[in-house]
């Protein structure tokens, strides 16, 4: 966990104040079977022959007033170690949450692919709170847990050595189980935390797709699969956990088979004059003091385990490097030679090295200002040829041009900032329609002009109008809109941005129409008035017609590019999607 150490700089102090006042609570506390010891020596004195004891009455209330000052202070120091421990954790914490949502946000598609959605929501929750609870109890017994038991050791070898041999015996046995039952548990635990990652991504799945498994009445069959699931997360858990729980019975047995031999010792050596009773109720106390402290430092062991466990998983993702290719500006693949605005040139994608190419031998160029359509069936890769553009994945070969330079050597901010993009799949976030139109422009989202002319031509100046305004609330991934509706939106906040480029994959393809034909209609007037450059994927022949120039894409493969007309006459494929949908007459 090297890595996690550097987020612990900021708490230096609270890192050395918590174990001190730590260190000095367990000092005061085991002063205290020493003076109780003198209690009894002292202050009770020898017993007299006729019974009872020749008790000296201030000495006793002195040393118990004593006692009672060690707990208030042992207490203050207690509470203040505490809350340094406690702002140390929490510190660290915030943190790894803001560096593991900022490392998220700087990985390529690619790594999320990887890793998924649900193991970094796990991570970024459930081990960070984790690893916060390991921190917090770690800074506070890490260095109380060992003084007591080697000062206890340490005060047994003061009051009477060949007592204290015991104590000698014990405490390596005592550290030997710790260590051996720390070792079986913590790859145990590592593997569990593994199972809750499925368990957390069946949960989502069935959160997000609630509609679709009750319109396959799929209840049972998704009960069934969580199920099995939540068994092997129990599983492991209780298989760690029952390892785990072996620490207290070990340290007990132990202790308690060390206090026998300590009491008959004790009991000889009183007997022969060598120990006074005191001493022995001291020796009792401090074993007593190890068997408590041991208690704890079992429950330390398991914690920290299985936050060194959750540790290893946020520095797994931390250390990811986004594997987005950064070409150097001044190289010659920086640049092509190729004229035209956009170059995709003799591009393939594969999404891993064993994968089929998504995308291959992909050249085409387009001109600043030309509409480009994408058609093609499903899982043809339209969506994949779009995505290069903005550089969110990498091509396997061949090279992506925007102005003449490679879209890898772009800073990934000052290559978006010319891109504005409506996803395949709609998304909106909590908040108002302003606050999703702030995405594309925060300052244009504020001019109520700017913004109603947005959701003009996106077609979504009468949802929005009925919703009641600008500032009408929106749901969690636009829960309460139709997926019609969001895709307006979506298409909106995009003409926002007022970007060079604007990218609608399938942005229409909830749309009725009527609805679909005015959008494209008003784009194209927008297009024209901003001289953007527009890219429209789509199912429908109907939205591309206009457009300057139409990839038709097969398997990955563009196998025809023109204009609507050219390619009805030089295109089988094109014209078969076009007849299917409209008809042979819609032709002539």
């Amino acid at each position: 966990m090297k890595k996690l150490f550097p987020y612990f700089g900021a708490y230096k102090k609270e890192r050395f104040l918590s174990p001190l006042f730590k260190l000095f609570e367990a000092t005061f506390e085991l002063l205290v079977p020493v003076v109780v010891a003198k209690i009894i020596d002292v202050g009770l004195g020898a017993p007299l022959a006729g019974g009872g004891y020749n008790a000296n009455t201030a000495y006793i209330v002195k040393m118990s007033l004593l006692l009672v000052a060690l707990g208030l202070v042992g207490l203050v120091c207690a509470v203040i170690a505490q809350y340094f421990a406690a702002k140390a954790a929490t510190g660290v914490s915030y943190e790894l949450r803001k560096a593991l949502f900022s490392k998220l946000q700087q990985l390529s598609y690619k790594d999320y692919d990887r890793l998924g959605t649900s193991a970094m929501l796990n991570r970024m929750t459930g081990d960070v709170q984790q690893f916060q609870t390991g921190v917090n109890m770690f800074l506070r017994l890490f260095l109380r847990s060992p003084l007591i038991v080697f000062g206890a050791m340490i005060a047994a070898f003061l009051i009477d050595p060949p007592s204290a041999w015991v104590f000698a015996a014990v405490i390596p046995a005592l550290f030997l189980a710790v260590a051996l039952i720390m070792g079986i548990t913590t790859p145990l635990y590592k593997k569990a935390q593994e199972k809750s990652d499925k368990v957390v991504l069946a949960a989502r799945e069935n959160l997000t797709g609630v509609r679709v498994v009750r319109a396959f009445c799929k209840e049972d069959e998704e009960r069934e699969s969580f199920r099995k699931k939540n068994i092997a997360l129990t599983k492991g858990r209780e298989k760690a956990g029952a390892i785990g729980a072996l620490m207290n019975p070990v340290t007990f047995v132990l202790v308690n088979l060390a206090v026998i031999f300590l009491l008959k010792i004790g009991a000889i050596r009183v007997d022969h004059g060598n120990l006074t009773q005191g001493n022995v109720i001291a020796l009792y106390n401090l074993m007593s003091q190890i068997l408590v402290e041991l208690v704890k430092f079992a429950n330390l062991v398991v914690t920290v385990t299985k936050a060194a466990a959750c540790g290893d998983r946020i520095e797994g993702v931390l250390e990811m490097q986004g594997d987005l290719k950064k070409i150097d500006e001044t190289s010659e693949a920086a640049h092509t030679k190729t004229p035209g605005y956009i170059v995709f040139d003799n591009v393939t994608l594969k999404y891993n090295e064993n994968a089929a190419p998504a995308i291959k031998n992909a050249s085409f160029t387009v001109e600043k200002g030309e509409t480009v359509g994408v058609i093609g069936g499903t899982g043809s890769g339209k969506t994949s040829l779009v995505s290069l553009l903005p550089h969110f994945y990498d091509v396997s070969e061949g090279g992506v041009y925007l102005g003449g330079k490679n879209v890898a050597a772009y800073a990934p901010e000052e290559l978006r900032e010319k891109i504005a993009l409506v996803p395949q799949k709609a998304v909106l976030f909590k908040g108002t329609v302003r606050s999703n139109l702030a995405w594309g422009d925060k300052e244009a989202a504020a001019n109520d002009e700017k913004a109603w002319a947005a959701l003009k031509c996106a077609q979504a100046d009468d949802v929005v109008k009925q919703k009641g305004g600008l500032d009408a609330a929106i749901e969690q991934g636009g829960g309460n809109l139709s997926g019609g509706q969001k895709q307006r939106l979506s298409v909106a906040r995009a003409l926002m941005k007022n970007a060079e480029i604007l990218i609608l994959d399938d942005s229409s393809s909830a749309l009725d129409y009527a609805t679909e034909r005015a959008l494209s209609n008003a784009i194209r007037a927008r297009q024209k008035e901003k001289k953007q450059t527009v890219f429209i994927v789509s199912q429908r022949a109907s939205s591309l017609i206009s457009a300057d120039k139409i990839l038709v894409l097969d398997e990955g493969e563009i196998i025809a590019a023109g204009t609507h007309e050219e390619l009805l006459k030089t295109c089988a494929e094109y014209k078969e999607i076009y007849e299917f949908q409209y008809g042979t007459e819609a032709q002539k």
